[in-house]
C-alpha cells in the first residue's frame, strides 16, 4: 500500500526562447502542485531574445506574483541543460530551505494530473531508489523512448549497425530498452520528467556542466549508481511531450559539434580514453556496415548528413574539456530573480 508522503518538491523548468510554451508547462505543473508541498521554479536559461520579459509579462497576466507556488529566475547566459538545472538545485525553495525532491520538467512537456505525486510517492516508498522517470508520449499518444541502458562498446556498434542479427546477439547491451509496462529499474532515464531525491544531489553533486547537451542525464544516473542509488522507470507517471517521438538526431541536417564532444567526454570520464577510442571504432564499424547495407539493399539514410566524417574528425581532434555550445557558455555569475 502506498504511504502518504508530505515531502516537498521543487519543480524546475528551463526556458530557452520558448516563453509561451514554458508558461503552458508551468500552468499544468501548478495544477498538480496545488495540493502538494513545494514550488515551481522557472529559469530563463540565457535566452537573450526577450523571453525573460515575456515570462514576467505572462506571470503577471496569470496573477502569479501573488502566488507562493511559483517564481522566476534569470540566468544571464546559457550553459546548457545541466548548468541550468544546477541553478535550480542551488536556488532551493523560496524560504531558503532545500526540498525533499527535485522534479525536472521539460518546457515542452505537460504533466498529466498525478505525474509528480506518483514519482514522489514511488521514491518515498522505495528508500534505495534515488531517481524516477516517467512514461513520456507525444501529443498523438506515440511513446517516446525514456528507459535506457548505459552506453558501451557493444551498444555503440549495435546502435550504428541497425541490423537485426546484431541486435539479437547484443541484446543485453542495446541502449534503448523495449519500453517496460510496469515499474522497472533502469540504468538511466530521460530528464524530460525526472524526480530526484535531495540526498542524491547532496551526495554526488549536480550535473557535470562539461556536458552542454546530451549525455548529462546518463552521467548523473551513472554517478548515482556508483554511489548506491537506483534509477527507476515508472510508467504510471505520464507526461505529454510536444517534441517529435523520434530522437533529436533524426531531425538534424548535420550533427552539432557539442553532441560529439559530450559523447567523447562521457566515455572518457566513465571508462577512460582507451575505452572511448574503442567505442568510437565500434561506432565507425557499425556505421560502415549500415552504409554497405544501404548500398546493397537500398536501406534509407539513418544518420544526419556527413555523420561518419564528422565522427572521425571529432575523434581525432584534441580533447576539449568543455563542449562548444551554439551560444555563449554560462559563467558562474549571479542570477536575477522575480520572486513571484
Amino acid at each position: 500500500m502506498t504511504q502518504m508522503s508530505t515531502g516537498s518538491i521543487l519543480t524546475i523548468i528551463l526556458n530557452y526562447r520558448t516563453p509561451e510554451m514554458t508558461l503552458r508547462a508551468a500552468e499544468a505543473a501548478l495544477v498538480e502542485m496545488a495540493d502538494l508541498s513545494g514550488e515551481v521554479l522557472v529559469i530563463d536559461n540565457g535566452s537573450g531574445d526577450g523571453s525573460w520579459e515575456a515570462l514576467q509579462a505572462g506571470s503577471a497576466q496569470r496573477g502569479w506574483q501573488d502566488s507562493d507556488k511559483i517564481r522566476l529566475l534569470q540566468s544571464p547566459v546559457n550553459g546548457g541543460f545541466g548548468a541550468g538545472m544546477n541553478i535550480g538545485f542551488a536556488a532551493g525553495l523560496s524560504d531558503g530551505t532545500a526540498p525533499d525532491y527535485y522534479y525536472l520538467l521539460n518546457s515542452d512537456a505537460f504533466v498529466q494530473g498525478q505525474t509528480m505525486r506518483t514519482l514522489r510517492d514511488f521514491l518515498a516508498d522505495h528508500p534505495g531508489a534515488g531517481l524516477a522517470g516517467s512514461f513520456v508520449h507525444g501529443t498523438d499518444g506515440t511513446p517516446h523512448r525514456t528507459a535506457f541502458r548505459f552506453p558501451s562498446i557493444a551498444g555503440e556498434f549495435e546502435m550504428a549497425a541497425r541490423t537485426g542479427i546484431f541486435t539479437r546477439l547484443l541484446h543485453p547491451w542495446v541502449v534503448a530498452m523495449e519500453m517496460p509496462q510496469t515499474q522497472t529499474q533502469v540504468d538511466w532515464t530521460a530528464g524530460a520528467s525526472l524526480m530526484i531525491r535531495r540526498q542524491v544531489i547532496e551526495e554526488i553533486g549536480g550535473f557535470d556542466e562539461t556536458f552542454f547537451l546530451y549525455f548529462e542525464e546518463t552521467d548523473l544516473c551513472r554517478r548515482a549508481a556508483q554511489a548506491g542509488w537506483r534509477t527507476h522507470y515508472v510508467p504510471d507517471s505520464q507526461v505529454a511531450h510536444l517534441g517529435s517521438a523520434s530522437t533529436g538526431m533524426k531531425d538534424w541536417d548535420r550533427t552539432p559539434a557539442y553532441w560529439f564532444q559530450s559523447r567523447s567526454h562521457y566515455f572518457a570520464k566513465s571508462h577512460g580514453r582507451a575505452y572511448a577510442a574503442l567505442a568510437t571504432l565500434a561506432r565507425i564499424a557499425g556505421t560502415g556496415l549500415y552504409a554497405l547495407r544501404r548500398l546493397v539493399q537500398g536501406k534509407p539514410q539513418a544518420d544526419p548528413n556527413h555523420f561518419l566524417k564528422d565522427l572521425i574528425s571529432h575523434s581525432l581532434a584534441p580533447v576539449s574539456h568543455k563542449p562548444s555550445p551554439p551560444c555563449e557558455t554560462r559563467l558562474h555569475s549571479p542570477v536575477s530573480e522575480d520572486p513571484k
